[in-house]
């Protein structure tokens, strides 16, 4: 579902990605775990087409994200770490608007916008304007414009920023639940509980390479069932310890 294979990105003297490869089966959800500067956002931008890698492959559901844009954007709904969304329009419109970027079928399209505002608890309001929306409700309505199109792939970057419980509720069921056969989900976090409770796979990448990938579980077995926040310090900690690691 998701290729990402010697995935390279420099800004400046600074690399963000230093030949990341990374891989997403159809059936699993996979987190990208990290510390701050990482580069779990860069690698998120690149896969959705946000930014050009300076070197690698990136492929979403077979399509190669630069030389088939159109096809690979089909395949993801995308919740990024900012969302921007258009102030002057009212829920309901930003969510027509979306489907219509789609091409879902009008009818269809209403069931699926009346469906998502019910999960999320925005349907009192839809008609109102999104400059009134507070930002646990923007982050609401952007998950919902992300699963409107029910696309293979669902990307999240930072799932839970300024959601109440009701709702982190709904989108940890949401990041168990959506993969299955022809599906998957690749989301980061800081929020190693999240990740240990929904994920099949967790990643840990760290100033630019995946340092550690498995099962939560398996993780924790092979550091001696230490917990995953102690393993991710643990290993963040001693990678930091050996200094920069600048490529030529």
């Amino acid at each position: 579902m998701v290729e990402l294979a010697g995935v390279t990105k420099r800004y400046g003297r600074f690399w963000a990605l230093k030949g990341l490869d990374l891989a997403v089966r159809a059936g699993e959800t996979v987190a990208l775990l990290g510390p701050n500067g990482a580069g779990k956002t860069t690698a998120l931008r690149i896969l959705t087409g946000q930014l050009k890698p300076d070197r690698g492959r990136v492929r979403i559901a077979g399509h190669d994200v630069w030389r088939e844009p159109i096809a690979a954007k089909r395949a993801f709904g995308y919740v990024p770490d900012r969302p921007y969304l258009y102030g002057k329009l009212t829920g309901v419109e930003f969510l027509r608007f979306v489907a219509g970027l789609y091409r879902i079928p009008q009818a269809e399209a209403e069931r699926r916008i009346e469906a998502e505002l019910a999960r999320f608890r925005l349907s009192r309001y839809a008609s109102a304007l999104i400059e009134t929306y507070s930002h646990g409700m923007r982050q609401k309505l952007t998950f919902a414009a992300a699963l409107l199109p029910r696309a293979p792939l669902l990307v999240v970057d930072e799932p839970m920023v300024g959601l109440d419980p009701v709702a982190a509720r709904t989108v940890r069921e949401l990041l168990s639940g959506y993969a299955r056969p022809g599906r998957a989900v690749l989301f980061s976090t800081h929020q190693l509980e999240v990740a240990e409770a929904v994920a099949d796979r967790v990643v840990l990448v760290h100033e630019g390479r995946v340092v550690l990938a498995g099962p939560p579980r398996a993780v924790r077995a092979a550091h001696g069932e230490a917990s995953l926040e102690e393993v991710f310090l643990r290993l963040t900690e001693d990678a930091g310890a050996q200094g920069p690691d600048l490529l030529a």
